[in-house]
């Protein structure tokens, strides 16, 4: 059969993906300049690595959830089975373990990397996005998580958004896991199933979460609240792990309020759904009222290395998508009219090919002293170029014919105010 050589191909991108115009690179660049701007300020270096890995680093690790349903993974023709990332945490700790003897610690990196998931694409989440991960390696102490956290806090306020509209919630996998090992006596597999449940609480019935979690941990399950005092919750005290846990969350909490991180609040239903968490878990919350969802978020991975035969290393991290985030500043109208404009400065007009020669020299001059020059070499007409600077978001016009030829004196003017002076 001839194939239909006349079909149009669609113009529509992949299903979850997004194309970037111009217009929305100057936003990604925008959030990028920003990212690093304020990791950089924290001492952070940035690393890189290829979106491809073999399909076992996620296997191993990152949960069920994510290996069989999330991931894009296929045999390539050497017969190996690749997976496109979907997320950094793992490569990341396959470097460091590469050269762990290496290595010089503390180390405090970050990265960009562009990311992958194969999920029903929904308002802030698509199934490609770039994400920011910041990682501090070789800190056995809490000092890393209030870092993190005060990292976090940092980031959101650069971009403008205030203390008052956003909170950070506070948990502790190692609270958790004592709760669930040492209160309900749940082994290792019941214990992961009902911090599952746990943390779908908010998306079902609480009779169905009852009943749910009764089949688990049986019909005495009770469930109390960490972060209020009760009868169950000074029962619970009583056990040394799960004070311990308790009085170390406690005390995160108690350092990041006296560095003035005042909108961080202890959230016991906080899980987070990566299996590699071991210790303090967190999450940055928008709270306005059209945009109130998690934007990003992380904790403490110490034993990640160990898939790669190597001893445990001290890990804290977290990962902030662009699309999340991009949300949050589009709500709070945080993204800055420059961004929005071209990153061209000055559009040359000519009136005539004599006139294109012409701004070719002074081009040169201006890029020289700094500045982002366009000539117009459409040779279509003044007006017709200049409604194309003012299309592109060029903010300033000269235009260049026999006077300016001839005089070599030029008049810059501002095409959004009008405003016109020598060049």
């Amino acid at each position: 059969m001839t194939e239909n050589t006349n079909k149009k191909l669609s113009t529509e991108s992949y299903k979850g993906v997004r194309d970037f115009y111009p217009e929305d690179m100057r936003v990604l660049n925008y959030i990028f300049s920003i990212w690093k701007e304020t990791l950089q300020s924290f001492g952070y270096e940035e690393y890189n690595a290829s979106i491809l890995e073999p399909s076992e680093l996620y296997e191993a690790k990152s949960g069920e959830e994510i290996v069989q349903n999330q991931t894009y993974s296929f045999v390539d023709r050497g017969g190996r089975n690749v997976t496109l990332r979907p997320e950094m945490t793992p490569t990341v700790a396959r470097m460091v373990a590469a050269r762990k003897r290496e290595l010089a610690y503390p180390l405090r990196w970050f990265s960009i990397p562009n990311l992958f998931r194969y999920e029903r694409p929904q308002k802030g989440r698509l199934r490609e996005h770039f994400q920011l991960n910041a990682d501090i390696f070789g800190i056995d102490s809490t000092h890393a998580e209030i870092e993190m956290i005060e990292l976090s806090s940092a980031i959101m306020k650069n971009f403008g958004v205030k203390e008052t509209d956003f909170e950070v919630r506070i948990s502790s996998r190692k609270l958790i896991n004592a709760v669930m090992s040492d209160w309900y006596e749940l082994d290792e597999e019941k214990s992961r199933r009902l911090q599952k449940l746990i943390d779908r609480k908010n998306k079902i019935t609480e009779e169905e979460f009852t009943t749910q979690a009764q089949e688990i941990a049986g019909s005495a399950f009770r469930f109390f609240s960490l972060s209020k005092k009760s009868e169950v919750y000074e029962e619970a005290m009583g056990i040394l792990s799960i004070r311990q846990a308790k009085e170390e969350l406690d005390e995160v909490i108690k350092e990041l309020h006296r560095r003035g991180i005042t909108n961080v609040i202890f959230d016991d239903e906080l899980i987070r759904g990566f299996d590699y968490y071991t210790g303090i878990i967190f999450e940055v919350f928008d709270k306005h009222p059209d945009n109130n969802r998690s934007v990003f978020g992380g904790g403490r991975y110490d034993e990640l290395l160990k898939l790669f035969g190597n001893e445990t290393l001290s890990a804290c991290g977290f990962g902030m998508g662009d699309v999340m985030l991009t949300e949050t500043l589009k709500t709070y109208n945080l993204i800055p009219e420059e961004v929005k404009r071209s990153t061209t400065d000055i559009s040359l007009i000519c009136i005539d090919d004599q006139a294109i020669t012409h701004a070719e020299k002074l081009a040169h001059k201006l890029r020289a002293d700094g500045l982002k020059v366009a000539i117009n070499i459409s040779g279509k007409k003044v007006s017709d170029q200049i409604k194309h600077a003012e299309k592109t978001g060029i903010p300033y016009i000269v235009v260049i014919g026999e006077n300016e030829i001839k005089t070599e004196k030029y008049i810059l003017k501002n095409i959004i105010t009008g405003e016109e002076k020598p060049l």
